[in-house]
This record gives structure tokens, C-alpha cells and sequence, in this order.
């Protein structure tokens, strides 16, 4: 082994970690160096990466920290890694995620390969059915408070990697950098926002959560996406007595649960009885409780627990059509506004789309509106005419129903 070079770190490592950040894209760290700046110079800054990194000589810069708005109010603080430490660390993250990865539990869906919020909305859905208790927790502040020495005795549990380890602990120190240039020292956490943060995060609550229901609470199914969970209960009384054992465990590690997002349902359909006042919960976007469904061997009509999209996500995909400001676009044709807007259109119904997919009628009859408002302002015959409109966009849907991605999925037809 070289002795300026004690770590071994392949140059096509580092080639291939800035591809992937580059296809991420992604905004401007501290140093205010975008990626088109980066790749001013890159064969330059992507041996610098490599150089410091297998010298032990690669210290992260202080990191960016942006506030995001909540759904549910007030914000969370996001950490933006520079270009470089999101190169940097993705190099890390392509050595230690397939190594920690195979150890993970199939109930574990956040931040996964080949694992998605819909592949977690879904088994919710069948457990749903087979259980009639849930026990809905959040952990506050997860990326804010994980304790860095649990953290890193698990990451050595897992790899002997000296330049993965190293890293890691300067990446949990590294400073964030707040609006006003304040660096703010940090003893706990992990920047969300950071690369490699998801996985460490994953890692913690594996060990944390994961194992640990396994080991106490076998028999009880489980479903986690990052820092969201259910467990599935057959009475009460065990949903009460999980409650008290989970929220001990939780503190035992520097973790608290959320005492409002945290929470006992029912399950409530036609057939359950029992009287409870909390007889649903949102999940990943989707509202689970009792809706009428349809046997599709019977066509009987029954109560059933099921998932369909959340208000607050309909509200928010509402909220996100009206400030796209589409109906002011009077410059643009209709086939530009739907090369524009159906990859979003298109996405919302792959998500949201996957079960009850009707009760996603009120946002595309939302967007129809929009155009119907984008129609009376880009032709003169139609101004104040909202009738004409109507009948305008209904004209194109017929003829053309392929034109918009909601249209072709026979959403928000027959009406603009």
C-alpha cells in the first residue's frame, strides 16, 4: 500500500458516483459551485475528489442548511452537501448500501433499491384486512437526533472498511451552515438532505426497530418507510401495551415519538362493530379507512377498509395546478401545456392512481378548469364566455382524448 495513498479507491469509483449525482442534479452547496460550474473544470475537481479521499486528507465542507416547509406546518431544516461532498459521498454510499442492504428487513421500504411507498400502501392495504387494530408511529426529528456512537458501532458492524468508517464519522460532524453564515456544531444527527444519510438513517432504525419487533414482539406485522410506521394489532389492549414498549424503546436510543402523529385506529368497516373514536389514518399520501367497495365476483357493494388518496395531498396537488399559473399562458398551444404538464399529470396517477383512482376526479377536473380559464384568455370569442369554454375543452377531449395524460386514463372527462 502506498504510503500518501493509504486507501484504495478506484478512479472509476469516483467517475461513476458524479454521474449519478449528475443525472440527481440538484442545487448549489455553500460554495455557491453548481454542477455546470463543476464541469468547468472536471477532470481537475474529480482528481482532487479522489486524491483527498484515498490520501485520508478529504475533510466535508460545512453544510448548506435550507429550510422546507411542512405539510403540517412549520419547517423542516434540509442540508445541502456541496457538489463535491455529494460526489464524495455517493463514492461511500456505492461501497457501504450493498453491504448493509441484504441485511435489511422486507418491511423496510424507504429510501430502497427495487422498494417503493406504493409497494408499503399496498401490504398496509391486505394487513388492513387481516388485522383490526394499528398502532400509526413517527418519530420526531429522526435525521436531527440519531446518536452518532449507536450509529457508528452499527456501521462497524457491518463493514471493516477504514475509509468508509472515516468518512462517515466526518460527515456526522461536519457543520451546518445556517442563512446567516453561523456554523452550528453538531453531536447528533445526520444532515437530511445528505447522500448518505438515508442509509445510515435505514441502518439505525434497522437495529432500533426492525430487529428489535422481531426479537419482542414477534406475530405483530410491521410496515416502515424511513421514519413513518405501522403495526398491525389484533385487540386493543395489545395496541395500548405496544405503545408504552415502543415509546421505551425509542427514548432508550435518543429517539422520541411524535405524540400527535403517533396514534391507535381501528379499523372500522361493515363488519367490525366495536365503537372507537379513531377509526382512520394517512399513510404515504393515501387515506385508509372505511369506503364502499365492490366485490368484483358478486358485484355486492360492501363497507370495506381500503386505501384512496389523502385530502391533504389532493389539496396540495390543487394548490400546486392553480399556481402553475397555466391559464395566464395564453403564449403557449394546448399540445404545449400537455408536453409540459403530463409527466406530472402522469405521476400523480401512477401514485395516487393505484387504488380508488376515481377519487382523484376532483384534481383533474381542477386542471380542466384551468384550461378552461387558459381557453378564455387566449381566445377573444371565448372571453367571459364560460359555457363556450366548457364546451371548447369538451370538443378536444372527444377528439382528441389522448391529449392529456388524465383524459387517456379517463379521468376529469365529460366535464371542463
Amino acid at each position: 500500500m502506498s504510503k500518501t495513498k493509504p486507501y484504495i479507491i478506484p478512479k472509476q469509483l469516483v467517475m461513476q458516483a458524479y454521474q449519478l449525482v449528475k443525472a440527481n442534479k440538484g442545487s448549489a452547496g455553500g460554495d455557491q459551485q453548481s454542477l455546470e460550474d463543476f464541469d468547468k473544470d472536471l477532470k481537475d475537481n474529480l482528481y482532487k475528489i479522489w486524491n483527498r479521499m484515498s490520501s485520508g486528507t478529504y475533510f466535508p465542507p460545512a453544510v448548506k442548511a435550507v429550510p422546507i416547509p411542512k405539510k403540517s406546518g412549520g419547517e423542516r431544516i434540509l442540508g445541502i452537501p456541496t457538489v463535491s461532498d455529494r460526489i464524495a459521498q455517493m463514492v461511500v454510499k456505492l461501497t457501504f448500501e450493498p453491504l448493509v442492504e441484504p441485511c435489511f428487513l422486507s418491511d423496510s421500504y424507504g429510501y430502497r433499491p427495487n422498494k417503493s411507498a406504493i409497494d408499503a400502501v399496498g401490504v398496509t392495504r391486505q394487513r388492513c384486512w387481516e388485522y383490526d387494530w394499528v398502532l400509526e408511529f413517527d418519530i420526531k426529528g429522526l435525521f436531527d437526533n440519531i446518536d452518532h456512537e449507536l450509529l457508528m458501532k452499527a456501521v462497524r458492524k457491518h463493514t471493516d472498511i477504514k475509509w468508509v468508517i472515516l468518512y462517515i464519522e466526518r460527515w456526522l460532524k461536519a457543520p451546518m451552515q445556517m442563512a446567516d453564515g453561523a456554523l452550528i456544531q453538531r453531536t447528533k444527527g445526520t444532515p437530511q438532505g445528505g447522500l448518505v444519510s438515508p442509509v445510515l438513517s435505514n441502518l439505525f432504525l434497522h437495529y432500533v426497530f426492525d430487529v428489535w419487533m422481531g426479537k419482542h414482539h414477534h406475530g405483530k406485522p410491521w410496515c416502515r418507510y424511513a421514519d413513518d410506521g405501522l403495526v398491525h394489532c389484533k385487540t386493543e389492549q395489545e395496541a395500548q401495551q405496544l405503545f408504552v414498549s415502543l415509546k421505551q424503546r425509542f427514548e432508550m436510543c435518543g429517539l422520541e415519538l411524535h405524540p400527535e402523529k403517533t396514534k391507535i385506529i381501528y379499523c372500522k368497516d361493515g363488519k367490525r362493530k366495536t365503537q372507537y373514536p379513531t377509526t382512520q389514518f394517512t399513510f404515504l399520501g393515501y387515506d385508509f379507512r372505511a369506503r364502499a367497495s365492490c366485490n368484483s365476483k358478486t358485484n355486492e357493494v360492501f363497507q370495506g377498509f381500503s386505501p384512496a388518496v389523502s385530502k391533504s395531498a389532493q389539496i396540495s396537488m390543487r394548490s400546486h395546478i392553480r399556481a402553475s399559473g397555466i391559464r395566464n399562458r395564453s403564449d403557449l398551444s394546448l399540445q404545449a401545456i400537455a408536453n409540459m404538464y403530463n409527466p406530472i399529470l402522469r405521476g400523480w396517477i401512477n401514485y395516487y392512481g393505484c387504488y380508488q383512482r376515481s377519487a382523484l376526479e376532483s384534481v383533474m377536473l381542477c386542471f380542466n378548469k384551468v384550461l378552461k380559464a387558459w381557453a378564455m384568455r387566449k381566445y377573444k370569442k371565448l372571453r367571459g364566455r364560460k359555457t363556450m369554454a366548457s364546451l371548447f375543452i369538451l370538443k378536444i377531449q372527444k377528439e382528441n382524448p389522448q391529449l392529456f395524460s388524465h383524459w387517456s386514463h379517463g379521468l376529469g372527462l365529460g366535464f371542463a
